[in-house]
């Protein structure tokens, strides 16, 4: 079977590759060769049988190579019979069952053929390559249009996109900005990278002439567009690695925040503080001029004003602390300094002097304090016991005042008794020793001695009043 391709003429390129349609010849490839196979059978035993075969093989041969409609069976009989009447019958017949058009699925697959020929065709000559197109844009340059069409809808998407990108990444007012300015900028560059540089620098104008279009996207634009592009990519790239950073400072400042509040001991309070202000640090480092930035220092005014409050309060605890601990200390000092009565004047001083201490570091609790509580508790308990320390430094210094009288007297006493033992003045002195005696107070260090002078003083009375 014999197919001929003629194209159409549209210009002198296309007449150098294809020539389209199908036309039939009369007949076909198969039922050329079985009677050709048929005629060679026959003997050629003199020149005239040479003669009489080359006239029917021509006849084959000529029927073979023209063109028109099937040869029917008398038709191909016909052109052999009248020099072989016995020509191989069968072989007629079998070469007139064969010669007739294609059937529907022959007719579909040739059909699919050239049409995935004339697509593949189209394709190559639309194929970004100046030494393709060229030849193809001056000969035939309606075979381009699919191209044409392409690149027009790229640049168009290109330019909106770009647009629209620009708007979000660079007036961006949240994260979901910036992931869609992402997703823009991504589609843009690759309809960009759909426009064939070459092609700025030669055809725009000769397209927009030929199609009558507006188009004026010229290789400056083409690269105006792409350094944008590139800006906006930059950005986002400094946008997400901000957005990393403000995300891992907000995380480390709600773990300090956490370690505070389940810290126990002064010691966890402070390193739960350092923590704190380390991750405040790190939000003043967010990088300046990005949307992270911006979110940082709203996020940073809320942390200084909570880490101000907190640490305020941990620094009056701690400053409520000391002093509750200086003033226990001062407290456990004067206790243990008036454990086991009776002290002298010094030691009682010593111990007031401790209790005033330890009461003033107290009263400088204030009410705002934490601790101001317990501070007052402490304080009630201290200012009893000062007094009472007072009382029994005033106790020592009075008995001891009293005694030193009493031996004063005790001393006139004896002298005037080694004078005269029956004068009666010594019955006074000693009524006068024994009222002294009577002022020291018991559990003094003049007790004991006190004691023993009035019980010898009362034995001297005694004689007296014989």
């Amino acid at each position: 079977m014999r197919y001929w391709g003629i194209l159409e003429v549209v210009s002198p390129i296309s007449q150098s590759f294809l020539r389209p349609v199908f036309v039939m010849s009369r007949l076909n490839d198969r039922a050329y060769q079985i009677l050709r196979k048929a005629l060679n059978k026959k003997p050629c035993r003199d020149a005239a049988d040479r003669v009489r075969q080359n006239i029917v093989a021509k006849r084959l041969e000529k029927m073979n190579l023209s063109f028109g409609a099937y040869a029917t069976y008398d038709e191909i009989k016909n052109a052999v019979t009248d020099i072989y009447p016995d020509f191989d019958k069968k072989a007629l017949k079998q070469a007139s069952q064969v010669n007739h058009p294609p059937g529907l699925l022959s007719a579909l697959k040739w059909a699919m053929l050239l049409a995935v020929g004339g697509v593949g065709f189209i394709y190559i000559a639309n194929l970004p390559y100046p030494m393709i197109r060229r030849p193809v844009a001056k000969a035939a340059p309606l075979l381009l249009l699919p191209s044409f069409m392409q690149m027009d809808y790229s640049y168009r998407e290109a330019i909106a996109l770009t647009e629209q990108a620009d708007q979000l990444v660079n007036q961006a007012t949240s994260a979901a900005d910036l992931e869609l300015g992402t997703e823009k900028v991504t589609k843009a560059q690759r309809h960009l990278d759909k426009l064939p540089v070459w092609f700025l620098d030669y055809y725009p104008k000769a397209y927009c002439t030929f199609f009558s279009c507006t188009w004026r996207f010229t290789y400056d634009e083409f690269k105006a567009a792409r350094q944008q592009v590139a800006r906006m990519e930059a950005k986002l790239f400094q946008e997400n690695n901000a957005q990393t950073a403000l995300n891992e400072a907000l995380s480390a400042l709600e773990a300090a925040k956490q370690g505070h509040q389940q810290a126990t001991t002064a010691n966890e309070k402070s390193t739960a503080i350092a923590q704190w202000q380390a991750a405040i640090d790190r939000l003043n480092q967010v990088p300046a001029n990005t949307l992270a930035q911006r979110s940082a220092q709203i996020q940073l005014e809320a942390a200084q004003r909570d880490f101000q409050a907190v640490v305020g309060t941990t620094a009056g605890s701690q400053r409520t602390g000391s002093l509750l601990d200086g003033a226990k200390a001062f407290a456990l000092q004067a206790a243990q300094l008036s454990q086991n009565p009776p002290h002298n004047a010094a030691t009682w001083e010593q111990v007031v002097q401790l209790w005033d201490e330890s009461i003033s570091r107290l009263e400088n609790i204030s009410v705002d304090n934490p601790g101001y509580a317990e501070a007052q508790m402490k304080l009630a308990e201290y200012r009893s016991n000062l007094a009472q320390a007072r009382i029994r430094l005033a106790n020592e210094r009075n008995s001891a005042e009293a005694l030193d009288r009493a031996k004063g007297l005790v001393s006139e006493w004896q002298s005037l008794a080694a004078a005269n033992p029956r004068d009666p003045r010594l019955v006074s002195l000693i009524q006068n020793i024994l009222n002294q005696l009577d002022k020291v107070e018991p559990g003094t260090t003049a007790t004991a001695e006190a004691e023993r002078i009035k019980q010898s003083a009362n034995q001297a009375f005694a004689r007296l009043k014989r």
